[in-house]
């Protein structure tokens, strides 16, 4: 799926057009999928100037790599501004129907929703966001849109923080060197070393809880989700109104089931693929 919302809005992307020594990188694919990722639920419509600025792509480059989507039918244009139009979803459901732990987990997320009467997601790490691979939403409690595809910052998120928790600390360190901790709210840790103790707070309890660090008035909780060798791949939360559901209330009454549903995940990926 592409990124339907990403509070921090439009970062600079992997560079399409960066010098590669590898003679098997294809630049024009790069920069077709760098135009791609350029939409937004914030952005849905877009000039070829908007797709130039926001990858870094020469207009030209920019504007043929448009006129090849729409060519295909996964972009729409009305001369000067472009969509994308719902082909693309197909690149997204390619992903879904051939990857075991989305399949696995969605319905693990479904139970547990329907047991706590809150928005269930799952997630896993790409790049430095946290990206959405399955979802059960009992209501909307974000000002953001949340569905499969859908991208927020790993360190002011629970999924993110158990992730980032389970990175090894040359890799960890290299993210928290090069990703800029900015506020979302006056709760955000934005500093380094209090992120880093958390994150070793987390390492010890064994789950995230943040409390409206994202966004105020939403409290989520999460616990990763383990290979048989304890390697974490994937982490699950639940989400809460800050208003109805107290911190404490929500590792007494969320986190037993979250744990019980990372089990479950646990012994069907092992079934499933021997991890």
């Amino acid at each position: 799926m592409v990124d339907t919302a990403h509070p921090q809005g439009q970062d600079r992307q992997a560079g399409p057009d960066e010098d590669t020594a590898d003679p098997n990188f294809m630049t024009s694919l790069a920069r077709g999928l760098s135009v791609i990722r350029a939409f937004t639920e914030r952005d849905p419509t877009l000039t070829i100037a908007d797709i130039a600025k926001i990858t870094g792509l020469p207009r030209a480059a920019a504007r043929r790599c448009l006129l090849t989507l729409t060519q295909l039918g996964y972009a729409g244009t009305d001369g000067r501004i472009f969509y994308l139009k719902p082909k693309i979803l197909a690149l997204g459901y390619s992903f879904l129907s051939s990857a075991p732990l989305a399949t696995i987990l969605d319905p693990l997320i479904e139970q547990v929703s329907a047991a706590v009467q809150e928005s269930c997601s799952a997630a896993v790490l790409d790049e430095d966001d946290v990206v959405y691979i399955a979802r059960a939403a009992t209501k909307r409690i974000m000002s953001v849109g949340l569905n499969v595809g859908s991208r927020l910052p790993a360190y002011c998120t629970s999924m993110g923080r158990v992730l980032l928790a389970a990175m090894p600390e040359a890799e960890l360190n290299a993210y928290l060197a090069r990703v800029p901790l900015k506020p979302f709210t006056e709760r955000t840790i934005t500093a380094t070393d209090a992120l880093k103790r958390e994150l070793e707070r987390v390492r010890e309890r064994g789950f995230s809880l943040v409390d409206q660090e994202l966004e105020l008035g939403l409290r989520s909780i999460a616990v990763p989700i383990r290979t048989a060798s304890g390697g974490v791949v994937a982490s699950v939360n639940v989400s809460a109104q800050a208003a109805r559901v107290t911190c404490p209330e929500m590792e007494t009454q969320f986190l037993p089931r979250l744990h019980r549903a990372a089990e479950e995940a646990r012994v069907l990926l092992v079934r499933s693929r021997g991890i």
